[in-house]
């Protein structure tokens, strides 16, 4: 387990170049592509003059490795109101994630929300996933010690008997810190959490037959509504409608405990066979 701010800190070197280190308690078949796209989402927070992160869109060109990473930050246009930037993420020369980033001041405008929530039981409402497993069970990965999480439909035999729905949902509270008054480091919450429901969505109608596949994500992009901070839990609401000719897409949306919509997303994933 570690403290997301810490993990996800960069160290400006200057003239738009960091220094991160990409840590291990994040790994989920190599490092989350949501974590590594923090990394540059914290580094676009350490370069712009406006306080807002607005939208974040990055291609995954490499997996990286457990060890330092360089990155820079490139001004495509700075103004008054919005600010873009672009990030290159590389890793001893191998291109690692390329990114584009809209930062914001503040403003006004028109208003309105029409969004709809889930109905779905709230984070006080649910037992969180250590009283429903056995005290002694091992989470898959270390990423998942990161967070409290509460499940809403959980089934304590898998792989199921058969298909089920193409969508994942679960309340989840990082850990030991759970939220950032700073908010590009709590942004990083709303980053990983849509990049999370990916495959946990997509492999749900599959997931009885075990077949042997795996699914790289290409590409992520979030759009930041509100900011999170004070927001202790939150909900992962992520579907993947369509798979089909080798690729399927995804969506995602973080919502408050009081059912805001955070943020929202989505992606597209590339099968690979697994070697048996």
């Amino acid at each position: 387990m570690g403290d997301l701010a810490e993990q996800t800190a960069v160290e400006h070197l200057g003239d738009g170049r960091f220094t991160a280190t990409v840590s291990q308690d994040w790994e989920i078949w190599g490092p989350m592509g949501g974590y590594v796209a923090a990394l540059a989402l914290r580094a676009v927070g350490a370069r712009t003059p406006h306080a807002h992160p607005a939208a974040f869109s990055c291609h995954y060109l490499g997996v990286a490795r457990f060890a330092p990473v360089d990155i820079v930050v490139e001004v495509r246009k700075e103004g008054r109101a919005a600010c873009s930037h672009r990030v290159d993420i590389t890793q001893e020369g191998r291109p690692i994630l390329d990114a584009m980033v809209w930062s914001t001041a503040d403003g006004e405008g028109l208003e309105h929300d029409e969004t709809v929530p889930p109905d779905l039981p709230g984070p006080d409402e649910l037992k969180s996933i250590v009283d429903l497993i056995p005290p002694d069970a091992e989470p898959p990965f270390p990423f998942w010690a990161n967070f409290d999480a509460k499940p809403i439909a959980f089934e304590p035999d898998w792989p199921p008997p058969g298909p089920r729905r193409a969508a994942w949902q679960e309340w989840l509270k990082f850990l030991p810190t759970s939220t950032w008054d700073d908010e590009w480091v709590d942004a990083a919450r709303s980053v990983i959490l849509v990049d999370l429901p990916s495959w946990p969505s997509a492999h749900r109608p599959h997931a009885w037959k075990q077949e042997p596949w795996m699914a790289p994500t290409l590409d992520l992009n979030v759009a930041f509504h509100r900011p999170t901070c004070g927001e202790e839990w939150l909900l992962c609401d992520g579907t993947a409608p369509v798979s089909t000719g080798g690729l399927f897409g995804w969506t995602a949306r973080v919502w408050s405990a009081e059912r805001r919509l955070m943020a929202s997303g989505c992606g597209q994933c590339l099968y690979r066979r697994m070697r048996t």
